[in-house]
């Protein structure tokens, strides 16, 4: 598999106010802070379905799809065409119930694990060969109880795990800037304390 730098960065999320803290969101959070450092503005784009930001400089266009999760790859793929930017060019950045605050995995391809955006981004990009960053928001212990929680704001502890683990995504952005995956996934999923990791901001 070729080593592409990322052109369109997708964070997945729910839209408006009532969703915009909660751990389904997580996505969201990872663009905002994205856009911030690259000092991109997001703007809304009816035929994108969602809001985006472009950086020039970096290359890249950051999307945080309106569509509801369930539809974000109706956004992502809108995008994808119109710049033809090819699946192995996409990075989305989601939630993850399968790992503990404060940690990520960076992966390239998969099933969804039952995620409902990233079923809708596979459907659209007509692939799953697309690169994922996974941000860790825990489990709430009982699958019956998983919609419940992750449209819930997580307790604060939680929230500042979570926010420790986009430093460290957003620590590690130059080398998946430049295409650099294998040298990113060995840094960004090594667990949180691990000796090296995060100690380093590589913008």
């Amino acid at each position: 598999m070729a080593q592409l730098p990322p052109k369109l960065i997708v964070g997945l999320g729910n839209p408006g106010p009532d969703y915009s803290e909660t751990r389904h969101n997580a996505g969201f959070w990872f663009c905002e802070r994205l856009a911030r450092e690259l000092g991109a503005d997001f703007s809304r784009e009816s035929r994108f379905h969602g809001f985006v930001a472009t950086s020039r400089a970096a290359g890249v266009h950051l999307l945080m799809p309106q569509t509801f999760m369930n539809r974000s790859g109706q956004a992502i793929g809108a995008m994808a065409r119109f710049f033809r930017i090819s699946p192995a060019e996409v990075l989305v950045v989601h939630d993850e119930l399968d790992i503990p605050p404060g940690q990520l995995r960076l992966k390239f391809g998969g099933g969804a694990g039952g995620h409902n955006g990233l079923k809708d981004a596979t459907a659209h990009l007509g692939t799953p060969d697309y690169w994922r960053l996974r941000i860790g928001i825990g489990h709430p212990g009982d699958r019956n109880e998983v919609v419940n929680f992750v449209l819930k704001p997580p307790r604060r502890e939680e929230r500042d795990l979570i926010d420790e683990s986009i430093d460290r995504a957003l620590g590690a952005w130059s080398m998946i800037s430049r295409g650099e995956w294998n040298a990113a996934t060995t840094r960004l999923n090594a667990r949180a304390g691990s000796a090296g990791a995060g100690k380093q901001k590589d913008m």
